[in-house]
Order: C-alpha cells, then structure tokens, then sequence
C-alpha cells in the first residue's frame, strides 16, 4: 500500500489535475474533500473523455468535481489480502483507495497484493 499519495479536491481546475498526472506519471488520484473524506477518483479514462469533449469544443475548462468518478469501491484497512486480492479478480480497477474510519490513508494495487501473496507463497515453501 501506498500511503503519500497525490490527491485532488474538487475544485482543483481539471487542467491542472490532468498536468499533475501526466507530470507525475500516475494513471489516476483520490479526491479529497477538506475534511479529509473520499469523494471520488480522477482516473486518466475521465481526463480522456474530458479532454477529447474539450477538443471539440476547442476549450478546457471546469473543476476536478465535473469529471471525477462517483461511483467508489474501497478497501478497508482491516480487510485481509485474500478478501483484497477478489475484489481485484472480480472488478477491473487496477487500484483502490484504501480507508481507515471513512478517511482515505493510502492506496493498494494489484501489484502490491500480488508481492504480499508471492512472499506468502515462499514462506510457506521454506518452511515445508
């Protein structure tokens, strides 16, 4: 899991969101509202629609909030990486926010829960 994560609140301009995951390299970012609570996720998939609309019409404009996703799957901090590892098998998302009392502590890929059961995996070797 990752826990310095880049994040956004919604009324960050939507230009400066998509500079920020270019710059940084990063395929998406939480957002957060000034109480710290996950109110959605900017992805590149939203800044692609986002930004092919703006084409169009020859104009970027608008904030974080008129294009982030609303419709949010997270991982609790107490769930255990088997129940982690399914929700990845059964959902295509390549990460989820990670939460601890409804407030967003980090962020946990497919390749973080695949290092965790792959050491898993040698101990349980080693020790036979």
């Amino acid at each position: 899991m990752v826990s310095k994560l880049i994040t956004f609140t919604p009324d960050t301009l939507i230009g400066f969101a998509i500079n920020s995951l270019i710059i940084n390299k990063i395929s998406g970012a939480p957002v957060i509202d000034r109480n710290g609570n996950l109110v959605g996720i900017l992805s590149e998939k939203d800044c692609l629609q986002t930004l092919l609309e703006s084409s169009y019409y020859n104009y970027l404009s608008g904030h974080v909030k008129d294009y982030m996703s609303k419709n949010l799957t997270t991982i609790d901090i107490n769930d255990n990486i088997t129940e982690v590892a399914q929700k990845f098998i059964d959902l295509r998302f390549r990460r989820f926010p990670v939460l601890e009392n409804g407030k967003l502590v980090g962020q946990i890929s497919r390749r973080d829960v695949l290092k965790v059961i792959e050491s898993i995996s040698k101990l349980q070797s080693s020790s036979k």
